[in-house]
């Protein structure tokens, strides 16, 4: 009997070893293994496991490094974010003012007009401070109607061994009077240059008083050259073609006037440019 007891008292103690935690429902709930399997599911999908205390809350320690974020959702790179704000406008893709294509700039309307006028008046005006301070009084300068842009200039001298030197002497001419008119786009554009008295034969001067130099055509001309070193050109080219004054009776005192003086330089310019700068055939003159 008592063999028999304790065998009895083996198999509940085997049964009770060997209940399956998962089947709560067996054997009285599972024992203290599955209430703390249960806490620990409770935990992991954030539910209360039901009748039990709430778990304790985590031991506060060093902040852990955020985890990398996936690949599909990192930042766009470089590129894309160059690309994106090169589609988008901004304030560098506006024109600024006061430059071309800007409120203001040379490549406005009438901006340009307007910026070779204060190039020309700047030029001229400080030609004149020059030629005032000439210290051999070579030219001197009077303004037509107080233009800036239309001048009478005086050549008070050539070469004294010339014999047009000896011929304004023998007449008393104290200078050779020529007109300079400058045009728009001065000094980017030559003079129109005449003379205006005395009547002069040869010297490069033609009807109408037109001169015939290449550095006042549009090919030759420079915007470096000043008014005082043309008219120093201008009194060599005199000296070189042996330049009179005429005595001629009734020619003399003809004037040599400004629209023949244009269609002389016009006539002269286009037949050089046909030929180049040297002697043209007498047929053309």
């Amino acid at each position: 009997m008592a063999t028999l007891l304790r065998k009895i008292g083996l198999i509940r103690l085997h049964g009770r070893d060997t209940e399956d935690p998962k089947h709560p429902h067996r054997g009285g709930g599972g024992g203290p293994h599955s209430a703390s399997l249960r806490a620990k599911g409770g935990a992991k999908s954030g539910l209360k496991p039901p009748g039990g205390p709430p778990p304790p809350a985590a031991h506060p320690g060093p902040a852990a490094a955020p985890a990398a974020p996936p690949a599909s959702s990192a930042s766009p790179g470089p590129r894309k974010a160059k690309a994106k704000r090169a589609g988008e406008p901004g304030p560098s893709s506006q024109p600024a003012p006061g430059v071309a294509g800007g409120l203001g700039g040379p490549g406005a309307p009438g901006a340009r007009p307007q910026h070779c006028a204060q190039v020309r008046s700047r030029r001229l005006m400080k030609e004149l401070q020059d030629i005032a301070r000439l210290s051999d009084r070579f030219i001197s300068v009077e303004l037509v109607d107080e233009s800036l842009f239309d001048w009478n200039v005086k050549l008070h001298q050539v070469d004294q061994d010339s014999v047009l030197w000896q011929d304004m002497k023998e007449t008393n001419t104290e200078f050779i009077l020529l007109n300079l008119t400058f045009p728009d786009n001065f000094p980017f554009s030559p003079p129109f240059m005449r003379v205006l008295s005395p009547r002069l034969e040869n010297g490069y001067v033609l009807d109408g008083g037109a001169i015939c130099m290449e550095l006042l055509t549009p090919r030759g001309w420079s915007s470096a050259y000043t008014v005082e070193a043309v008219m120093r050109q201008f009194a060599a080219s005199l000296v070189k073609g042996q330049g009179r004054i005429c005595r001629k009776a009734g020619k003399s005192k003809k004037s040599f006037s400004r629209k023949e003086a244009e269609a002389t330089f016009k006539s002269l310019v286009k037949t050089h440019e046909k030929y180049g700068w040297v002697t043209p055939p007498v047929s053309d003159g």
